[in-house]
């Protein structure tokens, strides 16, 4: 099997486990058809990371239980070193934890814990917002666009772990024009930590977060800085309560 052929099954297949806390066997996770576009321009190890941060993301890796790293190397077609490698990285990014001898694990996390992420990325993404929207970054609108018609297709799709990739990437896109990679940096990391788009299962909800990432955009667009913060402040909290299962017909 070619390299090219290895990533399209790593990408193109979905992980899917009915798991309990506790060591998951291969009889329990099984592959279903689903829509992912691979980043086949980047290593192995850096695709093997997007593919299970976005399925701890989306929820498809079960917290609390452990993960053999042979079985999913196995699973995916690939060898164990670039998932293990992977996993490494997940690792010192606290977004997996490392069982030695035994695979990994994903901690689950608190209504305590989503909040403290939840109000750091809001003092951290709307000051920035607003500083992009007051100064638009006009050569860098035509990807950025481009990016919201990915975000789109994959909720069109009912593509999750698409959709969280793809809006993972607009949003960073979005901050790194502020000119701070260090805040970039960290906002990718507490995006992986938090886990938000559990609760996006359906195309309704997908469809209003691909609408608020058109907002923010015309409004950066048109430099109005005060709809740009009304747009991020509440994307950010609509999120939230997806999150905490206060989603009422896609609306907060």
């Amino acid at each position: 099997m070619k390299l090219q052929d290895e990533v399209a099954l790593l990408g193109l297949e979905r992980l899917q486990s009915s798991a309990k806390p506790g060591r998951v066997r291969g009889s329990q996770l099984r592959l279903e058809p689903a829509s992912f576009e691979s980043v086949l321009t980047s290593s192995l190890r850096e695709q093997v990371r997007r593919i299970i941060r976005g399925r701890i993301i989306a929820g498809d890796i079960v917290p609390g239980a452990i993960y053999s790293i042979p079985q999913f190397a196995a699973l995916l077609g690939v060898s164990a070193t670039p998932v293990r490698e992977a996993v490494l990285d997940l690792g010192n990014q606290d977004l997996v934890e490392v069982v030695r001898n035994r695979g990994f694990r994903v901690p689950d996390l608190t209504e305590g814990d989503i909040d403290e992420v939840v109000q750091l990325r809001l003092m951290l993404e709307v000051p920035a917002v607003i500083a992009i929207a007051k100064d638009p970054p006009t050569h860098q609108l035509a990807d950025l666009r481009r990016m919201t018609g990915a975000i789109t297709a994959s909720a069109q799709a009912g593509d999750l772990v698409g959709f969280v990739e793809n809006d993972r990437d607009f949003h960073l896109a979005l901050l790194s024009c502020f000119g701070n990679q260090r805040l970039v940096a960290v906002v990718g990391r507490l995006r992986d930590q938090s886990r938000l788009y559990r609760g996006l299962a359906d195309t309704g909800p997908l469809m209003d977060f691909t609408r608020e990432h058109d907002e923010l955009l015309d409004a950066v667009e048109r430099a109005d800085p005060g709809a740009a913060e009304k747009v991020i402040t509440r994307h950010l909290k609509h999120a939230r309560d997806i999150w905490a299962g206060r989603q009422e017909d896609g609306k907060i």
